[in-house]
């Protein structure tokens, strides 16, 4: 209630002004504990036991200054970055667009971030000292990592990455889906997306022992073809991934009411949604259920979180629907999914993931 008195306010403010508010607002408030979620909603994917499968996406906490923050939010888990080798500005501004009619938002951002060097150091802070009570739960806490736009070896970034982060994330999300870094999403071509995982697994296993080595998740675009779904679904399992993000923003554009539907960048929200879960049908038919999937993409209530796991999601995730709905987001799904499950006769997540 509070939030739907405030937002005609913030969104009189530059919609990434008003992002840098969220994260500086997040960052004077104690992470404290997470709120209890029902005992059904625990979920356990690639080796990780989530409290709840509702998690915050990466393009949020882009240097992952707040995860413990929105843990405390009621996210059952938060994936930080996505973060680059080197620090870089990003693309031009204005590169931030709120599409009010739409329920939706367009970026096009550019992996704008601080840097590996700067984001470890914040991170490995946050958890505190080996051995120690730690201050964040990581093990929930993923980390999205990416290639310098002007990197003349985009996998070497990847591998580079992923040995830095390794040690301190809870799973790493390989980012080659975002339509802002020109040439990234040739990185989903089949011979190359081998070798870049190739890499990306090595770098890993050379960071971290073998019992302490998080796993491996793939972040997709929408915007893909059948044969690409195929051959991205094969090389997934082949390498053993953690689980598929399914899906980045979208480039296509479907009918917007919004003055800033001409503006270049990926497409989120409400518009998304449709795509997105088809997306996931898609992959879920691709992978005959061999691997976990997060659906994400459009996901802004508990039913459209119900759905998404009925057809094959074992998390979600979300950050456009919170610009409209506001911080209270996660807790309001989890509380419904909990109310969903019981209706439909689920005693667990697990058990509805794919029953659609």
């Amino acid at each position: 209630m509070f939030y739907s008195l405030i937002r005609p306010v913030l969104f009189r403010i530059d919609a990434e002004k008003a992002h840098g508010l969220a994260i500086a607002s997040l960052k004077l408030t104690a992470p404290g504990r997470p709120p209890a979620c029902p005992a059904a909603l625990a979920t356990r994917v690639a080796g990780i036991d989530f409290p709840n499968p509702v998690g915050m996406a990466a393009g949020f906490d882009k240097d992952g200054e707040v995860p413990g923050a929105l843990l405390a939010l009621g996210f059952g888990f938060a994936e930080v970055g996505s973060i680059t080798p080197l620090p870089q500005a990003g693309n031009p501004k204005p590169r931030l667009f709120r599409l009010v009619e739409d329920r939706a938002v367009i970026n096009r951002m550019g992996f704008n971030n601080g840097g590996a060097e700067a984001a470890a150091t914040r991170l490995a802070a946050l958890a505190g000292e080996p051995g120690s009570k730690a201050k964040l739960q990581t093990d929930v806490v993923g980390i999205n990592i990416g290639a310098n736009k002007d990197s003349p070896d985009r996998v070497a970034d990847y591998a580079a990455m992923a040995r830095i982060m390794a040690p301190l994330a809870g799973y790493l999300a390989v980012n080659i889906s975002s339509p802002n870094t020109p040439g990234l999403r040739a990185l989903q071509d089949e011979s190359a997306l081998t070798g870049l995982l190739d890499a990306v697994i090595e770098a890993r296993d050379s960071a971290c022992g073998p019992d302490k080595r998080p796993p491996v998740f793939l972040k997709v675009a929408p915007d893909l073809e059948p044969a690409d779904i195929d051959a991205i679904a094969r090389i997934a399992i082949e390498k053993q991934l953690g689980a598929l993000i399914v899906s980045n923003t979208t480039i296509s554009r479907p009918p917007l009411a919004s003055a800033h539907a001409g503006e270049t960048g990926g497409l989120s929200g409400a518009p998304l949604r449709d795509l997105a879960q088809q997306r996931l049908r898609d992959f879920r038919k691709a992978t005959g259920g061999a691997i976990p999937l997060v659906g994400v993409g459009g996901i802004a209530t508990a039913q459209d979180a119900w759905a998404r796991i009925r057809a094959g999601a074992s998390l979600v995730q979300l950050y456009s629907a919170m610009v409209y709905e506001g911080p209270g987001i996660a807790r309001r799904i989890c509380k419904g999914l909990a109310g969903l499950m019981e209706r439909d006769g689920f005693a667990s997540i697990a058990e509805a993931v794919g029953t659609e």
